[in-house]
């Protein structure tokens, strides 16, 4: 288990949420926009700034039995615990606080999926640990069988898997080498049947290290093969994909969907004006700003642009800018490889993904065009 992290496609990313649904048990609760950007009312649970608050974090790692050695931060011998005690204000209005027991009644019988690479993990585990101590003496089963990994409560008959994926469109073993089809998702026949599908991917279309677990020889553009192309151009064609799977396979009448944004890397302390570090290592504090110095990424316009063209309903969950804040949030030498290593790129559990679902909760709860005051 602790290899999974090498084991497949991780970094940053965009996350997509499906959330599906029986006519005769709608969600009626989930937001949308027009837009695509979540709000309700007059406020946006995307914008505002990070907090202290000592009542947080919400669990401790050693409540959470499976949790992965990769993010457990303390018990790898960080030595501050402030990055744990902060949570996320919206300037408008308040944020539900996640609930765990209400999560799974709501959702009780239902089967989510998570779709991507390590981030993915880091988010299912951090959802898997949030429900185990909501209900810690209810019955579990954790099981993997090759890419899928399902964690079931027994007694809420519901279960939340994380299938690995690091581009959602089709990555092929040819005589070639191993090719990347942005036009083709034939992955996407084992997404079907599930109650909610979350998505993400990005890090690895930046990818240059050929020797990498989901490197590409070659990518396939239609009818022709590139070396190398310009990778934007490359993110944007397979999302495109990905957004006419979404339209031939979610009934919108039934169907709601969520996009998750980019989520930050801190390789250069640079880029938050920091003089002590060249990475996240020895960051202990958030920006306590709203906004982050260098802006959003660039694949942040390609999802927008995306997502406006789509015509099933998608609702963008903007955690990018909340996340870029959080560059005490990594494991640095807390993480994978120890010392040898420098993790800024996932994060410490608990810690920010809890924030990210705490944000899908929301949007599942909060009923459209009310007010969060």
């Amino acid at each position: 288990m602790k290899h999974w992290i090498k084991s497949f496609c991780s970094f940053a990313f965009v996350v997509l949420l499906v959330s599906c649904h029986s006519k005769t048990e709608q969600l009626s609760m989930l937001i949308g926009h027009e837009d695509h950007y979540l709000q309700t009312g007059s406020c946006d649970f995307f914008r505002g700034r990070w907090v202290q608050d000592d009542s947080y974090p919400s669990y401790n790692s050693t409540s959470c039995p499976f949790i992965m050695k990769e993010f457990d931060c303390q018990k790898n011998g960080r030595p501050d615990t402030d990055y744990l005690k902060y949570r996320w204000k919206p300037r408008r209005c308040k944020l539900p606080r996640f609930n765990g027991l209400d999560f799974l009644r709501r959702f009780k019988g239902k089967r989510i999926l998570f779709v991507g690479d390590s981030l993915s993990l880091n988010q299912w585990k951090s959802l898997t640990c949030m429900l185990h101590v909501s209900v810690p003496q209810t019955n579990y089963t954790l099981e993997r069988k090759g890419a899928l990994s399902t964690f079931t409560l027994q007694e809420y008959r519901i279960s939340v898997a994380l299938s690995r994926n690091g581009f959602l469109v089709d990555l092929v073993k040819e005589k070639m080498g191993a090719v990347l089809k942005l036009d083709s998702i034939n992955n996407g026949n084992a997404w079907r049947g599930y109650d909610m599908l979350i998505f993400n991917t990005w890090h690895w279309w930046l990818h240059t290290e050929r020797k990498q677990p989901c490197s590409w020889d070659y990518i396939q553009q239609g009818d022709r093969i590139h070396k190398d192309m310009d990778r934007l151009v490359a993110f944007k064609e397979g999302l495109t994909t990905w957004s006419k799977w979404v339209d031939s396979n979610v009934d919108p009448k039934i169907t709601k969907v969520f996009f998750q944004g980019i989520s930050p890397t801190h390789f250069n302390g640079k880029d938050w004006n920091s003089s002590k570090s060249t990475t996240c290592h020895e960051e202990t504090k958030p920006l306590r700003s709203s906004t982050y110095p260098k802006g959003s990424p660039p694949a942040v316009a390609v999802v927008k642009s995306v997502l406006k063209k789509i015509s099933t309903h998608v609702t963008l969950l903007d955690m990018t800018t909340l996340s870029q804040l959080r560059k005490d949030g990594h494991p640095s030498i807390y993480g994978f490889g120890g010392k040898r290593g420098n993790d800024c790129s996932h994060w410490c559990l608990p810690g920010v993904p809890d924030t990210w679902n705490q944000l899908l909760y929301a949007t599942l709860i909060t009923p459209r065009n009310s007010k969060n005051n």
